[in-house]
């Protein structure tokens, strides 16, 4: 596809394909792929970047110009449209403009079903073909009798909140811990769940000014709260990225706790409580090796999809499962949520730390870890890994030289000019010594400056 990458379109905001003009054609595709007589409105949500009213404005007008109603949502978590989305019978479609975890000068676009589950790929290359299609979408305009209207949707955040306490009731009253919003779409709204709850909070990285998002802070950054942790002897520290679907957590030692243990935590607590529906996990191919090895001890079957949430979900849905995610943080629980949901993921956590009254420190030993070391490469262009020789090449030699201890992975970014390098083994210095290869070898073959 042109446009849509693992996660929807991204990119940096006023250089293609994160435009106005394009979101605008999102907009009239969107409308007129997916309206109905019964369902006329589609959801909008957004981050807090300061380009998100932009490309939520064109986005709006290209559906209302297809006579589609527009339900503004303002900033919310992107799971809190998956949520609204489901929840309105009049909803088509739902959309959150996000760039996630990305600095704040780039933006994107994310597509959910009525259903709140995020289209499959086949509905997102149809929706990508009638964007080029300039004579269906002027036929489409041409049979608008009365063009859509848009309104702000009142309580949307409180909606949100009320589903996530009903979906995880805990009482956190005898839990201190901080929580890192990264300036994203959670500001507003983690920190008065949480303390409805009962947490004795101190929230941190929650006052966006539209560029200081992910800016050193969030799931991809958390010194910050790393050193408050343990300067303030918290039970633990969760923290969330720009759109809060993803979580990362530090333990109360200050040290951090990876998307895998999360996911091994819970899977296990399910497990022992009868609630792993078919005794299923379902991660990425670019989850720890020794999460596999953990699950594998408990009779847990671990299965692998390829990156991107929406692919763990499929796999998810074929095997039954009510557990699946990313390391990244991004996780699923099938049986309450339809999406990835950093707060969901966080109550959830917090429930096993009450209920075992094991500090998270112990808790993560449900695995044990295999070094990990992971290179991004900016690329100048994505050929197939198989046509560069000296890339394969240097992955045979470290194949070879772990023999079965270990393995490479190299995929380029979905969403950026980007090949990931990924190897994991044993050893942490032949870990990083052959990544740091293939990368240079990355590098000399379609880097920038090659």
């Amino acid at each position: 596809m042109n446009y849509f990458g693992t996660d929807g379109i991204r990119g940096r905001f006023n250089t293609h394909p994160m435009t106005v003009d394009l979101a605008l054609k999102v907009g009239q595709a969107l409308a007129l792929y997916t309206l109905t007589p019964e369902r006329r409105t589609i959801v909008i949500g957004r981050d807090t970047r300061h380009s998100g009213q932009a490309l939520s404005s064109a986005l709006a007008s290209g559906i209302m110009s297809m006579g589609g109603d527009v339900a503004l949502a303002g900033v919310i978590p992107t799971p809190g449209v998956a949520v609204l989305t489901a929840q309105s019978p009049e909803a088509a479609a739902g959309v959150v403009i996000s760039a996630s975890h990305n600095p704040c000068m780039d933006n994107g676009i994310k597509l959910f079903g009525p259903d709140g589950f995020k289209f499959d790929a086949r509905v997102e290359e149809s929706i990508e073909a009638l964007m080029d299609d300039e004579a269906a979408l002027f036929k489409g305009l041409m049979a608008v009798q009365k063009a859509g209207r848009q309104q702000h949707l009142s309580g949307a955040q409180e909606k949100y909140l009320t589903f996530l306490k009903e979906a995880c009731p805990v009482d956190l009253s005898q839990v201190r811990l901080a929580l890192d919003a990264s300036n994203g779409a959670a500001s507003g709204l983690a920190g008065s769940l949480l303390e409805s709850l009962g947490a004795d909070l101190t929230l941190l990285h929650a006052e966006p000014n539209g560029i200081n998002i992910n800016a050193n802070c969030g799931s991809e950054h958390t010194e910050t709260l790393e050193e408050v942790v343990r300067q303030k002897s918290m039970d633990l520290g969760l923290a969330l990225d720009g759109d809060a679907d993803r979580l990362i957590c530090v333990d109360e030692k200050g040290d951090a706790v990876t998307g895998d243990q999360i996911i091994a935590i819970i899977a296990t607590h399910f497990a022992q409580n009868k609630k792993l529906q078919n005794s299923t996990v379902v991660t990425t191919v670019m989850s720890n090796m020794g999460l596999t090895d953990a699950l594998k001890k408990r009779e847990i079957t671990h299965l692998r999809s390829g990156v991107g949430d929406r692919n763990v979900m499929l796999i998810m849905k074929e095997h039954g499962a009510v557990v699946g995610g990313e390391d990244s943080g991004h996780m699923i629980f099938m049986d309450r949520h339809t999406t990835g949901d950093g707060l969901m993921s966080a109550l959830l956590l917090l429930e096993v730390v009450i209920k075992t009254g094991k500090p998270l420190s112990e808790l993560k030993q449900v695995m044990d870890l295999f070094p990990q070391k992971l290179i991004n490469v900016e690329v100048k262009e994505k050929p197939p890994i198989d046509t560069l020789p000296k890339v394969c090449r240097v992955m045979e030699e470290a194949e070879g030289a772990m023999a079965g201890l270990g393995r490479t992975l190299v995929r380029y970014s979905g969403t950026q000019m980007m090949l990931r390098v990924m190897v994991e083994g044993k050893e942490e210095e032949t870990t990083k010594k052959w990544a740091k290869r293939i990368a240079e070898a990355v590098e000399e073959s379609i880097g920038l400056s090659s």
